[in-house]
């Protein structure tokens, strides 16, 4: 966060849009898809990178050719509201695997977790042992995914990022 931003252009948004989808693509066909030649386009791959805008390359893993699995969502309060207690929590749930998102929220609970598991019975031993352990959780509610609907596909970058509401971007 200490980062300070740095001003865009649709160009700049474009490499990133592309980025998103396609962390695959090479230089040369980044640089033909946003109207640049091959050297400038690096270079603001890098400042990009440099600045913190792209936080890393992933490639997406189809986890049901390579395994059996449950997606399953948790909404999770916890006894106390006090800094400590949510410190605590946040620090068990970073080291169990098969939490693989999290985010603390507002409203009826305190955290949405997603899991990913073996079946059901694995999340059930899971969430058991959550529930039971000392890490504060006073309600825990599951919602087990039936079959995705829409998938993550990038952020909507066109969509959100408009020059009345940020100015630290230009669209020109």
């Amino acid at each position: 966060m200490g980062k300070s931003p740095r001003k865009l252009d649709r160009t700049d948004l474009k490499i990133l849009s592309l980025l998103q989808t396609e962390g695959r693509i090479t230089n040369l066909k980044l640089a033909e898809k946003v109207g640049l030649s091959p050297s400038p386009c690096l270079e603001r791959v890098k400042r990009l990178e440099a600045a913190g805008y792209i936080n890393r390359y992933s490639a997406e893993i189809d986890l049901d050719l390579l395994c059996r699995n449950v997606l399953v969502f948790a909404e999770v309060t916890l006894k106390n509201q006090r800094s400590e207690d949510y410190e605590r929590f946040e620090t068990v749930i970073a080291k169990i695997p098969e939490i693989i998102e999290a985010y603390s929220i507002g409203g009826g609970y305190d955290y949405l977790l997603k899991f990913v598991c073996g079946d059901v019975r694995d999340y059930q031993i899971l969430s058991e042992k959550m529930i039971n352990s000392d890490m504060g959780i006073d309600k825990f509610f599951s919602h087990i995914v039936i079959k995705p609907v829409k998938s993550y596909a990038g952020m909507p970058l066109a969509h959100l990022i408009d020059k009345d509401t940020n100015p630290s971007i230009i669209l020109s």
